[in-house]
This record gives structure tokens, sequence and C-alpha cells, in this order.
């Protein structure tokens, strides 16, 4: 193993629970103000995964005061304090982009066990 794929290695988290899309996840990131460091929640659905490894990365979506509002997330990034799936997806499609011309009840994703 060269000196990159190490440094790769030690710094990937271990406790990322499995997350697919049209999944609602709760990330927390830490927000540093000051001389003070807090945890701000983002929730959204997401509507996109990319890459492997320590550069993998989410994309979350959420409407916020009638606006669509998408945040790019690196999973492995020491900003990234927690994650917790709320709510599991049940889609067809890899890549969720369909969901931002979307209004309503018809952006939303059915939920796994509705069926």
């Amino acid at each position: 193993m060269n000196t990159i794929q190490k440094i790769h290695q030690e710094n990937l988290k271990a406790d990322v629970p499995p997350m697919n899309v049209g999944d609602t996840v709760q990330v927390g990131f830490r927000i540093i103000e000051g001389g003070k460091e807090r945890i701000q929640n983002f929730t959204g659905v997401i509507i996109a995964k990319k890459g492997t490894g320590i550069s993998q990365s989410l994309t979350l979506r959420r409407v916020q005061a009638g606006q669509g509002v998408e945040r790019v997330v690196p999973i492995h990034s020491p900003r990234v304090a927690t994650f917790k799936v709320t709510r599991r997806g049940l889609v067809r499609r890899a890549k969720l982009y369909y969901l931002r011309h979307q209004v309503g009840k018809a952006a939303k994703v059915k939920a796994a066990d509705e069926k």
C-alpha cells in the first residue's frame, strides 16, 4: 500500500450508515462561529451519490420556504459530524434530478414500507 492509500484509509469514517438514493437523511455539520463550535442539521432527500472511497459525496435536496435548496455533502469530511437516516425511499432511478422540476406532492418520494 502506498502512502496516499494509507492516508485515505486513515481518514475514512467507519460510522457511516448505509444510505441510498431516495432516502431522507439528517446530516449534522460542525459550524465554528468565533471560538465556539456547534452542530447544525440539514435534512433532505438524497438525489445523487457520486464517487468512491474518500471522495464519495451525496447531493441532498429539500424545499425551504418554497425555495428548493441543494447541498453537496462530502461523506468523509471532518466538517460532517453525524448521519441519520430518517426515512427509506423506494425509487427506481440512480439520480433523482427530476425532483427539481416537481412541485408539491409530486416531489415526494415513496417510503420503502409503503410499497
